[in-house]
């Protein structure tokens, strides 16, 4: 299979996918230029059927903007659209006390707040690319500063405003410490004195602690020490969830001597995809239960776009790493299920979201969990990818 992988017409297939259709579909529907910021919730033809801004969509597009203009050609319509939506998120995004609300009004006005703190890790992710495309040194210190406010939050959780009632068992999230390694890279890129990159170590070994090497699976929730929670939020699985942090370690140890485990997060990535695929409709499920228990999740079944995208490079990357051809298969695999599927080409843009059959259940191309940011994101890693392929 290797031998007849081309990587410069994948190049070039996923360039196209990437310019001609995803960022020309937003860059043509998403930009308020009346107030500012983004609309994110675009039905199928790219019409705003709800002008609620939900202020992590908000940043993760100033981010996505930004890392493509720094990345791929400098193109003036991705900094103007970065600057409209930075703007807009540096005006209205933080509350007094310095968080990031999680929804606004259109014209700016907070909404909502989560007691979670992924809107401040995307905050201080779409300063610091935005400052790294314009050279603003004040905002990159922004972005720094958002950033020692998260840590600080993932440290002492009940500044998030959550209750610590009594039976409530400590839980750690596998998306707490994979978002404070995604964030900590972007943060550390060009920085020898960045004062967190001391803490990475841990954050990697929370990561790893996730995996039950015996069952060969990747738990969404463990105990602190990485020892299974009872009932159905331990035995929960999420394989798109896992296999984006496969490739986030995978990136990591690339780039830090972390050779020790490579291997392990080659094998998150393996066993989440075949856990995780549908061998009789396609596609890979949202969750699972490691049991094989019914899971209490009513949408367990469907097929979203964003663990088709994370399965996309991830696949791409441990083949390119480990030169196992059951990767590329993989990858060939969910490119034909996503091209089938998920690609809309009257309209342009991505469906998000499929029943187990693979038929929509919803027409739109964004919404409160949806936005420029994993199609996107996706498309841009494997070109550069397929590049660094060609080249080898």
């Amino acid at each position: 299979m290797a031998e007849s992988f081309n990587p410069s017409a994948w190049r070039e297939k996923l360039t196209d996918e990437l310019l001609n259709n995803v960022t020309a579909f937003w860059l043509r529907h998403s930009l308020d230029r009346e107030y500012g910021g983004y609309f994110n919730c675009l039905d199928r033809d790219g019409s705003v059927y709800d002008t609620t801004k939900h202020m992590w969509l908000q940043s993760r597009m100033v981010w996505m903007y930004s890392r493509l203009y720094n990345q791929f050609g400098g193109e003036s319509a991705w900094l103007e659209a970065a600057r409209l939506g930075l703007e807009f998120i540096t005006r209205h995004g933080l509350t007094p006390e310095g968080r990031a609300w999680f929804s606004l009004t259109r014209e700016g006005k907070p909404v909502f707040i989560q007691r979670k703190l992924f809107s401040e890790c995307f905050y201080s992710m779409a300063l610091d690319e935005y400052s790294r495309a314009t050279g603003d040194e004040p905002l990159a210190a922004q972005a720094l500063s958002m950033f020692d406010t998260v840590v600080e939050l993932a440290d002492n959780p009940h500044l998030l405003g959550r209750p610590m009632l009594e039976g409530q068992p400590q839980v750690n999230s596998l998306a707490v410490p994979m978002m404070l390694l995604c964030c900590a890279e972007q943060l550390a890129a060009g920085r020898e004195d960045f004062s967190y990159t001391g803490r990475t170590d841990g954050w990697v070994e929370q990561i790893l602690s996730h995996i039950d090497p015996r069952r060969k699976i990747v738990l969404e929730n463990v105990k602190p020490g990485g020892d299974e929670l009872p009932g159905s939020e331990g035995r929960l699985l999420n394989p798109g969830h896992a296999i984006e942090a496969g490739w986030f370690l995978l990136e990591h140890a690339c780039g830090h001597d972390g050779g020790q485990y490579v291997q392990r997060a080659l094998e998150m990535i393996e066993w989440s995809f075949e856990r995780g695929w549908d061998g009789e409709h396609g596609g890979i499920y949202y969750f699972l239960d490691a049991r094989n228990r019914p899971p209490v999740q009513l949408e367990w079944q469907m097929k979203l776009w964003w663990p088709h995208c994370e399965a996309l490079y991830g696949t791409l990357l441990a083949w390119k790493i480990s030169g196992r051809e059951k990767f590329l298969e993989y990858f060939e695999r969910t490119w034909d299920y996503i091209d089938t599927h998920l690609i809309d080409r009257e309209h342009g843009g991505w469906f998000g979201y499929l029943d187990r059959r693979g038929s929509r259940t919803h027409q739109l191309k964004g919404g409160p969990y949806k936005c420029f940011f994993h199609v996107p994101r996706t498309l841009l890693l494997c070109v550069k990818l397929l590049e660094e392929i060609e080249n080898r």
